[in-house]
């Protein structure tokens, strides 16, 4: 008897619905076909021991199973449930099955028949609901995360016996109750440090809360113990709370790469990723036989902050370039082409010169001319040229350290900041695929950063003086727009234009004029 139950593939951060044929006839043997990997050919036998382990029997007759479309490749043990199910209707040991075609069913089973959890179930209850399917079957585990989608039938087991008894009768078995959790009731990441902890260090914290309104990348250059890495780390406080729809997309990518907190299954903060400087380029963007996604896909919607940026292999910060431009990252292999979002704020940071002490007001350095050059050009002029400011950060005064006058809070900073992306959000309302400043292209550059005169000829002189790109030229232009914004201002002012100017520090021929 031929039986067809449906479960779901990953295929990059989506799902495609997979059939599984299951047909019992007479002959001898078990095998399984449609490109399956070693754990799913396994799966006959964990399947086998669930099966007897729980009262039925498995067939003594030829059994051929096909997972449709066969050029397809099929990984991991989450087809154990569809295949164990598929066989017991086909063996009609289970009655009615006139239904079974109707859901996506998925879990790994253990040798007792008992479910474990799986991952990228969040993007397999996306694909469901999408195709129409009545209904997700999967393991309890799994369940508050496929809760996340709206209008589809979520049914959560423990075992495979009850599963089976949901065939027979499917009126007994109520859907999961979804707990959503509300914008508002985001929580911050209370691990950050707040932003009146960091003493002294306003001139990069306004960088940071131009960067946090506008969604730019940022670089900051200075010696060692100047607080760069306390400051990028505070940055997840004032950016803005993600929104519904940017909660489900990184969620999506975390469920698939099976990092999704087994808790809290909403991603309800942007996400801040610091890798060590030794990963490689495929731990990056992203990659492997059967592709998964990177740290700049596991940062979308939120900052990747890469702590001494020189320290990177060159060849791994390189593959930046095009994520940085397009939000995505394409990843090619011989077999197969799929496409990850990258929509991230890159957060960099370093030291003037192998000493750190370059530059600095009162320690020498003690690096010579060439290797102080060497050191800088580990950081590639094009790879810099995408980044939106360029901040130097000083060492801190003792009579900053230990002042009693308070600072700003994050709470403070952090209305500005989403202040500034309200007024976005209803400018490139009509924009698909624009959500910020950083992300505008040359026609919304042309109709949102018009200039004065004043404006017009500040900027030439700049672009004379300091020999800027073009896309310098493009980034100055947005950071001024988010200046703006945090002022509430509709026009781009001549101050606007010179804080933005200011900030493309690297671009000066006058630093790093060697002092030694």
């Amino acid at each position: 008897m031929l039986v067809k139950t449906k479960g779901s593939a990953l295929l990059g951060v989506n799902a495609i619905h997979i059939t599984i044929e299951v047909n019992v006839s007479m002959g001898q043997g078990y095998c399984i076909v449609g490109l399956p990997d070693s754990a799913v050919k396994e799966s006959l036998d964990r399947t086998e021991s669930a099966i007897k382990s729980n009262g039925f029997h498995m067939p003594r007759t030829k059994v051929v199973i096909n997972l449709s479309p066969a050029d397809l490749k099929k990984s991991g043990a989450a087809f154990d449930l569809p295949i164990a199910i598929g066989i017991l209707a086909a063996s009609e040991q289970i009655t009615p099955i006139q239904m079974i075609d109707q859901y996506i069913m998925m879990g790994e089973l253990g040798l007792d028949g008992k479910l474990h959890p799986i991952k990228g179930v969040l993007a397999m209850a996306i694909q469901a609901k999408a195709e129409g399917f009545l209904g997700i079957l999967i393991p309890n585990e799994n369940a508050a995360e496929a809760g996340m989608v709206d209008e589809l039938a979520i049914f959560g087991f423990d075992h495979i016996s009850e599963v089976v008894e949901f065939f027979k009768y499917p009126g007994n078995k109520n859907p999961f109750k979804k707990k959503q959790l509300p914008p508002s009731d985001q929580k911050p990441n209370h691990s950050a440090p707040d932003f009146e902890l960091v003493k002294g260090q306003q001139y990069a914290k306004r960088a940071l809360e131009i960067a946090s309104a506008g969604g730019h990348n940022l670089i900051m250059i200075g010696p060692p113990g100047a607080g760069k890495t306390m400051l990028a780390k505070s940055i997840v406080t004032v950016l803005p709370p993600l929104t519904p729809m940017e909660a489900l997309e990184t969620s999506k990518i975390y469920s698939v790469s099976g990092k999704l907190d087994t808790v809290n299954k909403l991603i309800t903060s942007r996400p801040f990723r610091q890798p060590h400087h030794t990963l490689s380029a495929i731990a990056l963007i992203g990659g492997g036989s059967f592709p998964q996604p990177g740290e700049i896909s596991l940062a979308h919607n939120g900052v990747l902050f890469l702590d001494e940026l020189p320290e990177f292999n060159r060849s791994v910060i390189e593959v930046l370039r095009q994520p940085m431009e397009e939000g995505i990252v394409c990843i090619a292999r011989a077999k197969m082409s799929l496409t990850f979002p990258a929509r991230f704020m890159l957060m960099a940071s370093m030291n003037p010169c192998p000493c750190g002490f370059y530059n600095h007001p009162k320690k020498e350095c003690h690096c010579s001319p060439s290797s102080i050059q060497k050191y800088m050009h580990k950081i590639s002029g094009p790879l810099l040229d995408r980044i939106d400011l360029h901040i130097e950060v000083v060492p801190v005064l003792y009579e900053e350290l230990r002042t009693q006058i308070p600072t700003e809070n994050s709470e403070t900073i952090a209305i500005r900041v989403k202040k500034a992306r309200s007024i976005q959000s209803v400018r490139f309302l009509s924009d698909s695929g624009i959500y910020t400043n950083a992300q505008m292209n040359g026609n919304q550059l042309k109709k949102y950063c018009r200039l004065s005169e004043q404006g017009e000829t500040l900027l030439k002189n700049a672009m004379e003086k300091f020999q800027l790109s073009a896309r310098a030229f493009d980034r100055i232009l947005k950071v001024s727009r988010s200046i703006a914004d945090l002022d509430n201002a509709q026009n781009i002012e001549i101050h606007h234009l010179s804080e933005a100017i200011q900030y493309r520090t690297l671009d000066r021929s006058s630093w790093g004029q060697f002092k030694n």
